[in-house]
């Protein structure tokens, strides 16, 4: 598996004068292709030094009580400022360029150009058969590391299935751990052997970047019309629908009361992105979920694939456009289970946590591996930069960015960098952490009761992620294969590091322990999330042979990249199947069920008593993301957790829930009590359930209204 990296590329001869561009027509021609090629780390760059404002300015809005119009209002003041400032420094910038001197991107790449073919990696002499470890080095070290590697994946993908029932789990993870030490060491003597002159990553070509800004074009028109109904939408879109309504962040409870009661402790307000959505719609004057539905999920779509190209462009040596078209293609074909990185992608990506893995993941480890290769201030404040970001969308950040900074860091450690390790580390974890610590200061100390108590140890960890069978075994080759691929130095030896600290994540007993000394156990099935693993999935397909003929390097290359493509086509659920839970649409639409939407705005246009509405639970869960003024008996039965299911408070709830699912048929002294201990004043029901409509009448309640099939619904209201 060999892999010859570029070497610094010299700059082009001088133009003679008959080709300078005083002639007018080249010189805007170069700068538009410049420009181009500078816009993915543009678009992606001040997306994320936006939304880190963004989110700086919504923490502090609590110290002076702000309404979020008001402080969307300021931060977007702030950001015309910027740009502005930003504008006039690029127009000075160019003006001090010399005539027909080389332009650099926006983007701060300052790396020179190399040819616009895409195959970055020159001709390998057939007797260099190194990967990351290098040139020359002893094939006796490499090819032990690689079958390794191979035994753990495919061990690893048959766990689960009828035909790895009788493996234990302690050979794929004994033999990722071997793969993933003799990975580390064969790339830390790499990194030494070449410190003395590190190759140059080639700049994106305009032709390059243009087909990435065209795939996050597709991708983000697609989002319109894929529709997956999660049942942690009546939290994330339902708080956005809340603020655009009152123009008011909850602190308090805003699911099952008025902002009364406890907040969930397991879901501390530091995230700012669904505040960002409501403050949005409030301002435009739209609908909060259509905010986030029509406007900024298209938006993040952009950012998160162009995330995935810029990584995957400064991580491969050879065919990046290849690699990060079967990056992009897996995401689409490979979802289904609802851990699949896919189904995290467009399906969930205006929740925070999507866009955590699918965008903030890959830009974390680019820009890491910029601060490392070039020390500068600029590519630190990115990292803190990003940090903010990710502390802004989810609180998981907390979780998985120090276990990446740590993958990083070790890597770093061990060739010596120690103070660029420190200093990244600091920058990428200080705020997350440091909002989570202050938010349990203020709002008293966290509790994971509102969490899946479900835990998963590594080998469930590995199937719900990585998934099995072909799609396994793939996934595991990108894992501990991956990084023999990587182009040399940084990128190898960052993406060694990463497969280290999951295989030690991966054996048997450590999550366990991890889990018992944190007290992180229900979110630890998201350690896969500290991986690249579509940029490593993608670096399989830069494979090399030592051959001079560059026509069989790149035949390899697309073999390769077409047996993944198919593997994932036949063996994998894509995204837009409905074992995915995806509905397509044939126009831009919510992404609930259309039938219960329909109902859920039914209920909410009728004139009704004042009080908790009951109705079957998916209309309930619909409701609060439909309006916040309609406030309902039971938001999602999985919150109560949080406020002590042995109290009447829950069981009232669950009841009721259960009476209008038609699941229990409760006597008229429990739902009478339970009726009025929540002060409920409406109980919508399905026509066919007789039995709730027939308990509503006997405990005084009037017929309200009716609505015909599909659906068909009646309710009754309080009377008096």
């Amino acid at each position: 598996m060999p892999n010859a990296d570029p070497v610094a590329v010299a700059p082009p001869p001088p133009a003679p004068p008959s080709a300078a561009p005083a002639a007018g027509r080249p010189q805007p021609a170069r700068r538009l292709r410049s420009a181009l090629a500078a816009a993915p780390a543009v678009v992606t760059d001040a997306g994320v030094l936006g939304f880190a404002l963004w989110t700086v300015l919504y923490h502090v809005s609590f110290l002076f009580d702000l309404r979020p119009s008001v402080t969307f209002l300021s931060w977007l003041a702030c950001c015309v400022l910027l740009a502005g400032l930003a504008g006039v420094r690029a127009v000075r910038r160019s003006r001090t360029t010399a005539p027909g001197a080389p332009t650099m991107p926006a983007g701060g790449d300052t790396t020179p150009t190399v040819p616009a073919g895409g195959d970055t990696t020159p001709t390998v002499p057939a007797g260099d058969t190194a990967s990351s470890g290098g040139t020359g080095q002893p094939r006796r070290w490499l090819l032990p590391v690689i079958a390794a590697g191979v035994v753990a994946a495919v061990t690893a993908g048959l766990a689960g299935t009828p035909a790895g029932d009788v493996l234990s789990w302690w050979i794929p993870a004994a033999a990722g751990a071997a793969a993933a030490i003799g990975t580390m060491l064969l790339t830390r003597r790499a990194w030494r052997a070449d410190e003395a002159a590190p190759p140059a990553p080639p700049r994106p070509t305009a032709g390059q970047a243009g087909y990435a800004l065209l795939v996050s074009a597709g991708v983000a028109i697609s989002s319109l019309y894929l529709a997956r109904n999660t049942p942690d939408d009546v939290y994330y879109v339902g708080k956005t629908v809340w603020v655009a309504e009152r123009d008011l962040v909850p602190t308090n409870d805003f699911l099952f009361t008025e902002n009364v009661a406890p907040a969930m402790g397991s879901l501390p307000p530091t995230p700012s992105i669904e505040v960002f959505d409501g403050a949005l719609a409030h301002v435009l004057g739209i609908h909060g979920a259509s905010a986030t539905w029509y406007l900024a999920l298209p938006v993040m779509a952009v950012l998160a694939v162009l995330a995935l190209w810029r990584l995957t462009h400064r991580w491969a040596p050879r065919r990046p456009v290849l690699a990060f078209s079967v990056a992009v293609t897996y995401l689409y074909l490979v979802a289904g289970s609802d851990a699949a990185l896919g189904t995290f992608h467009l399906p969930r990506l205006y929740e925070g946590k999507g866009m955590f893995v699918s965008a903030v993941i890959p830009l974390m480890w680019l820009y890491l591996t910029e601060w490392f290769d070039t020390r500068s201030r600029r590519s630190l404040l990115l990292v803190f930069a990003l940090s903010v970001t990710a502390a802004g969308l989810t609180t998981t950040s907390a979780i998985i960015l120090p276990m990446l900074v740590g993958a990083a860091g070790l890597a770093m450690l061990l060739v010596g960098r120690w103070k660029d390790a420190v200093a990244g580390g600091l920058a990428a974890v200080a705020y997350p952490v440091g909002a989570i610590v202050v938010s349990r200061l203020v709002l008293g100390g966290m509790d994971a009761a509102g969490a899946d108590d479900a835990f998963f140890d590594a080998e469930y960890t590995y199937r719900r992620t990585l998934l099995v069978g072909i799609v396994g075994v793939i996934s595991g080759l990108a894992l501990w294969c991956g990084p023999l691929l990587a182009r040399r130095r940084t990128p190898a030896l960052l993406a060694a590091g990463a497969a280290l600290v999951m295989s030690v994540l991966l054996v048997p007993g450590v999550l366990e322990t991890l889990g018992a000394l944190t007290g992180i156990s229900v979110v630890l099935w998201r350690v896969p999330w500290l991986l690249a693993l579509p940029t490593l999935i993608g670096l399989l397909c830069t494979v090399s042979v030592p051959s001079p003929s560059r026509l069989l390097r790149g035949a390899v290359g697309a073999l390769v990249a077409a047996a993944m493509v198919t593997s994932f086509a036949v063996w994998a659920t894509p995204m837009w199947s409905p074992d995915s839970w995806v509905e397509t649409h044939t126009r831009p639409t919510w992404k609930l069920p259309q039938q219960r939407q329909k109902i859920a705005f039914w209920i909410a246009g009728q004139d009704r008593p004042d009080g908790l509405v009951l109705a079957p639970s998916t209309i309930m869960r619909t409701s609060l993301i439909v309006t916040s003024r309609v406030r309902v008996v039971l938001p999602r039965d999985f919150y109560l957790v949080e406020y002590d299911l042995n109290s009447d408070f829950a069981k009232d709830r669950l009841l009721l829930a259960h009476f209008a699912d038609g699941r229990e048929k409760p006597d008229r002294e429990q739902v009478g009590g339970a009726v009025e201990r929540l002060g409920v004043g409406t109980i919508c029901v399905y026509d066919g359930n007789r039995y709730a409509r027939d308990m509503a009448v006997e405990l005084g309640f009037e017929k309200l209204a009716s609505r015909p099939g599909p659906g068909a619904t009646t309710c009754y209201g309080r009377s008096g």
